[in-house]
């Protein structure tokens, strides 16, 4: 065997892993045509995706000021941008970049068919220099959740990379390029958590159309008891039910005839047995919408009509200063 023999490269996996990390390369490449620097805040930029028609995506917990906001665009360019809408539940906020400034719109995959394993990227920029990466695989896939904040998305997604300072905002990129959510920082203290595109989707669309995102308002604050004994015939066999421990002046629980010390059995004849399961009820229904409520009144069975309202502020009358900075990357 000769000198140069013994050190002639293999042909097989070797370049099978050269082929993989071209494939990658190539992914991220495609992916970052669609990818901005948001510059929302002091100091550090975020990361947002040109969904569609000149609507760029980014989480709302990056976003600290709503006017002078700029994106830098894949070619270098640093453009004004307006805020459309913001939504503190989802995480999820709405720019649109100033007309005529045109560049390429992400490829939204479908984040069903993603499964533990499948190799991905966050995609990041946060200045004129290029995109960043940020490699791992899919580590964990769930269904349909909520969050701290009170946003519903369609399934969980959580994938083993690291979201580094700026990442707030970038895309979930799988191996061939495709976006199949955005990634949030403050959704999750070990894993990357990712919005998937069609809960995205859902929001671009409502923020577009009126600015927030509408959501049922009850305004009663409920705390989870048991029924005696005693009042378990009047409660119609229900061990259980939400205790109203206060109400908001003027809102829906008040004008509708709830009273604090009501124990609410059931909405719509569906059993409440924690408070989030109000707000599961809620989280479907227009504000407007007439709902039955069952309740234990001194010990009888009553029913009210009440008529479910709109959360003051579209959501985001209630944010705090801490919200918005908890898990801002």
């Amino acid at each position: 065997m000769s000198h140069a023999d013994t050190h002639e490269v293999p042909h097989t996996e070797p370049l099978s892993l050269i082929a993989v990390s071209d494939q990658l390369a190539s992914a991220v490449a495609h992916a970052a045509q669609a990818v901005v620097a948001v510059h929302a805040r002091e100091k550090l930029a975020s990361t947002g995706v040109h969904w569609r028609d000149g609507l760029i995506v980014t989480t709302d917990a990056t976003v600290r000021r709503e006017q002078n906001i700029t994106v830098t665009i894949p070619d270098g360019r640093r453009v004004a941008a307006t805020l459309v809408g913001r939504d503190a539940s989802s995480d999820l906020a709405v720019l649109r970049v100033e007309a005529g400034v045109s560049f390429g719109s992400a490829a939204v995959g479908d984040p069903a068919t993603l499964r533990p394993g499948h190799l991905v990227m966050a995609v990041a920029r946060l200045d004129d220099s290029g995109p960043r990466v940020s490699f791992g695989a899919v580590s964990a896939i769930g269904g349909a959740w909520r969050t701290w904040k009170g946003g519903e998305y369609t399934r969980r997604i959580q994938s083993g990379f690291a979201l580094y300072p700026g990442f707030g905002g970038s895309p979930l990129v799988d191996a061939a390029g495709r976006v199949h959510g955005i990634n949030s920082g403050g959704l999750s203290q070990q894993l990357a958590t990712t919005i998937p595109a069609d809960t995205v989707e859902r929001v671009v669309s409502q923020l577009v159309a009126t600015g927030y995102v509408p959501r049922g308002w009850l305004g009663a604050a409920l705390q989870a008891v048991r029924v005696g004994e005693s009042a378990k015939v009047a409660a119609q066999g229900r061990e259980g039910g939400l205790l109203i421990i206060g109400t908001a002046d003027g809102g829906p629980a008040a004008t509708s005839g709830l009273l604090v010390g009501d124990i609410v059995l059931a909405l719509d004849g569906t059993a409440v047995h924690e408070p989030h399961d109000v707000l599961d009820v809620l989280q479907h229904m227009p504000p407007g919408r007439a709902v039955s409520f069952d309740l234990l009144r001194g010990g009888v069975f009553v029913r009210v009509i009440v008529t479910i309202g709109e959360r003051p502020g579209g959501n985001d009358g209630q944010r705090t200063r801490r919200e918005a900075r908890r898990g801002a990357r």
